[in-house]
């Protein structure tokens, strides 16, 4: 799946958040859900505009993200 057809952002659709392509859910939306202890299935149930492969891609594509980060050594002196 494309990056494209996974998240987009437009000033103009939520302030520019960065959004699930096609849709007004936030991709912070699928975090703060799963971070509450909501299941995968769950996040799909509660916005269904979203499809199970761009939440699958978000996930994948946070998770490839964080490999590439190296300064978790100053994250928890910055918070």
């Amino acid at each position: 799946m494309k990056l494209d057809e996974v998240l987009s952002s437009d000033p103009e659709i939520m302030s520019g958040a960065v959004c699930f392509a096609g849709t007004r859910v936030p991709v912070e939306a699928l975090f703060s859900n799963l971070a509450i202890g909501l299941s995968l299935a769950e996040f799909l149930e509660e916005f269904p505009t979203v499809t199970d492969e761009q939440a699958e891609a978000a996930l994948i594509f946070g998770g490839e993200h964080l490999k590439s980060f190296d300064r978790w050594q100053n994250f928890e002196s910055a918070a």
